[in-house]
């Protein structure tokens, strides 16, 4: 069967080889956005630091068809980069070198955020069973987390790997908010971050926020940023011995009456969010620099939830947005 015709039984579109191809009447654009020209007129600079950091770069849609994209994690061995397709309950694969796009896992227990550990190994947040999870290097997945204090967690969101092996997760409740994202079910939990020790021990780490939702570290990891989408904010805060966090304050704000979801950073410090869920124009990406100053925008048609750096040199900048992915080459290296 014709691999375009294949995918779009799934409701999938990969990008077609030919940069810039327009595509069919029927699809959403692929390739770099129609109307494009250098420097793309969707990248707004608000700082010679960031026109430093975007260059002549223009913005692509790489997969479209989806129904909520979430949680995209780029895998530098394999070449491809995983993406949660939330309320179709599924997660995809993208390949860098010919843009095919296949069904990773299905059912995917309505996973949410990905991230890989030192080992190379898969750690999922998923909604539906509400836990956390690692897929082992045969295939087998382990559960890493699904109670606290015995009592269920809510909806584990967005998750990270810190130098030492420990995992840091949200929980902010909304995949039981409802039957789209998850199963409809109450809370046994505050929405709250919690840390998984490397021997396995789990602890809550932050209460404050009311919906912690995407979290990165600083490169040197003695900075954890949160990002509070109950409060439209994003919040950082000190982490001492690589396990506690003190200090915390806000980051940024200015987000209201939309909120920002995902967070990642560069290896020189520059917080790089999504933005979403009030004025059109202002959907897409933010970038800030260390300081907390804004820095600039990328524009995006769709309303954004999550991103990551991968491509083989790392700077290439994944954007999960609505029904599709975005990808974006800067003049950064993800950290």
């Amino acid at each position: 069967m014709d691999r375009r015709k294949a995918l779009a039984g799934l409701g999938l579109v990969a990008v077609s080889a030919v940069v810039g191809r327009v595509a069919r009447a029927d699809e959403l654009p692929l390739g770099v956005l129609p109307g494009t020209r250098y420097p793309d007129p969707r990248i707004e600079s608000l700082d010679k630091r960031f026109t430093a950091k975007i260059g002549n770069a223009a913005i692509e849609r790489i997969v479209t068809g989806l129904r909520w994209a979430e949680g995209p994690c780029w895998s530098r061995d394999g070449g491809y980069l995983l993406v949660s397709d939330i309320p179709n309950n599924r997660m995809l694969r993208w390949l860098e070198d010919d843009g095919h796009v296949s069904v990773f896992r299905a059912p995917s227990n309505f996973s949410n955020g990905n991230t890989r550990d030192r080992e190379g190994r898969l750690v999922t947040c998923e909604h539906q069973t509400r836990r956390v999870t690692r897929t082992e290097h045969d295939g087998t997945i382990s559960v890493l987390c699904d109670r606290f204090e015995g009592k269920r967690l809510n909806a584990p969101n967005d998750v990270i790997v810190a130098r030492d092996g420990a995992i840091w997760f949200t929980d902010p409740g909304y995949g039981i908010g409802n039957n789209y994202e998850g199963d409809h079910a109450d809370p046994e939990q505050p929405n709250r971050t919690y840390r998984i020790d490397p021997s396995g021990t789990v602890r809550a780490v932050d209460d404050v926020c009311q919906r912690p939702n995407g979290l990165a570290f600083s490169p040197d990891e003695s900075k954890l940023y949160l990002v509070d989408s109950g409060a439209a904010t994003m919040r950082v805060y000190d982490v001492a011995g690589g396990a506690k966090l003190g200090n915390g304050r806000v980051f940024a704000a200015g987000f209201a009456p939309g909120i920002t979801d995902g967070v990642r950073i560069d290896t020189e410090g520059h917080v790089w969010c999504s933005m979403g869920w009030a004025d059109p124009k202002e959907d897409g990406v933010r970038c800030y620099e260390p300081g907390g100053a804004l820095i600039g925008k990328i524009h995006l048609p769709e309303t954004t939830a999550n991103l990551c750096f991968g491509g083989r040199r790392y700077n290439r900048l994944f954007i999960a947005a609505s029904t599709s992915v975005y990808a974006v080459y800067v003049n950064a290296v993800g950290a």
